[in-house]
Parts: C-alpha cells; structure tokens; sequence
C-alpha cells in the first residue's frame, strides 16, 4: 500500500481506519494497474492518470467517490454530484460495506470513465473516454 495513503489512514479514528483500510484493500485487488496517492488531501486511485475512485472523511462518514459513476446506473452509488458525473456512498462501519458492489463499480470504472485529466485544458468541459 502506498505509504502516503497508510498514513492517511492512521490519521482516522478507529472505525474509520477499519473502513478505510477494508477500502482500500479492495481497490487494490480489483484495479491492479491503477496507480494511487494523495490528492486533495485524499487517498485516490488514477488509470492513466485519470482519477478513477478515492475516499476522503466527511461529517456524513466515510465517502467513496467514484468520478465517473454517476454514469455507472448502480443503486449502491445515491449520491451525486451537481456539475460534474460523481457519485457517492457513505459508510459509518465497516459492515456496511458490500464487497462485491464495490467490486462491481470499480469494474464499471475500468470501462467508464469521463476525462478529467483533460478538464482544464477542455476549460470545464467533460467528455466520455471510449473503451
């Protein structure tokens, strides 16, 4: 594991770590080629330097962030984002967290991706990757 997202997982109360790491831990095994690191002050995960998923503590839980689902049509993910093609969940336990529809979003985020790298250069404007 990366030691920046070690230690940011440290930083987190105990049930959040438990959280944290389980998430961790399950990002790692399904997006192998993903590189990942701190970003905004958050752990998150880039497929050729495009940010896929990351989670950051927030006042509602613990939040996984995948950039690009809202394009993804899962119940799991229910909280969007306004401007841009986010969606979210929270989790407050570890037991919370259904391993297999993570598993299954972060499949989706392999073959559905909008470009964010290139956000800046498109002066805001998104556009779908085609896989």
């Amino acid at each position: 594991m990366n030691s920046d997202i070690q230690q940011y997982i440290e930083s987190q109360t105990e049930s959040d770590q438990k959280i944290c790491l389980k998430l961790s831990e399950i990002i790692n095994e399904n997006l192998i080629e993903a590189e990942s690191k701190i970003w905004h002050a958050h752990p998150v995960w880039f497929l050729d330097g495009n940010p896929i998923v990351g989670y950051s503590k927030q006042k509602k839980g613990v939040r996984l962030m995948f950039w690009s689902g809202k394009s993804f049509n899962e119940e799991l993910l229910n909280v969007y984002g306004g401007k841009f093609q986010d969606a979210s969940v929270f989790y407050n336990d570890v037991s919370e967290i259904n391993t297999e529809d993570v598993k299954r979003c972060l499949e989706k985020s392999e073959k559905i991706q909008w470009d964010y790298k290139n956000i800046v250069k498109r002066k805001g404007q998104l556009i779908q990757i085609k896989k």
